[in-house]
């Protein structure tokens, strides 16, 4: 039975229970199983030796959702070489890919934890109620080490964008990314 930990978020104010442990700067990575556009599975092997930035989602087809993985996408495109920038949702891969389409999202991979929510029971953040990923943001090296962790405390908040490019991104070098296509 996974960790569960009960008041971790909140949703418009709604305390909400968080499925899986709380990671922290320093632990290894956990390895995932994730669903590319392709419907084909997506590991974290598929991003060996690169800097991963991984922002997990509820949804891409909500407003907040929809503001911030733009966002990331514009971030992406000035982060230099070496760096994979990914979206994590609980949403179909046909619709991550129509979304991508309709919103101009190329530098960003997305991709679906529908499946069996197995990327946020291992990163500790399957919302229980919702049976959604929580807003969150990992950034993993190219070790596959965790250096920065953020569980966004009210789902409805945007992440803060700051730490991840400040102080993990600058020296290297940004890979072609395509939206729902893994690196």
């Amino acid at each position: 039975m996974a960790e569960e930990r009960k008041g971790a978020v909140t949703m418009r104010g709604n305390p909400m229970t968080l499925v899986g442990p709380e990671l922290k700067p320093g632990q290894p990575a956990p390895n995932f199983s994730l669903i590319g556009k392709d419907m084909r599975p997506v590991t974290l092997e598929n991003f060996k030796g690169k800097v991963k930035i991984i922002a997990s989602v509820p949804s891409l087809d909500t407003p907040v959702c929809d503001a911030e993985t733009r966002r990331f996408n514009e971030e992406a495109a000035k982060l230099p070489g070496g760096v994979q920038v990914l979206t994590v949702s609980m949403d179909l891969p046909f619709a991550a890919a129509r979304w991508c389409g309709a919103a101009g999202v190329n530098n960003v991979t997305t991709l679906s934890d529908w499946r069996d929510a197995q990327f946020g029971e291992a990163y500790g953040a399957l919302i229980k109620e919702l049976h959604l990923d929580a807003r969150a943001v990992f950034v993993v090296d190219k070790n596959d080490r965790l250096v920065h962790v953020e569980y966004v405390k009210e789902v409805a908040n945007q992440p803060n964008f700051e730490p991840p490019w400040k102080r993990h991104a600058k020296p290297l070098k940004l890979p072609a990314a395509h939206c729902s296509e893994p690196g």
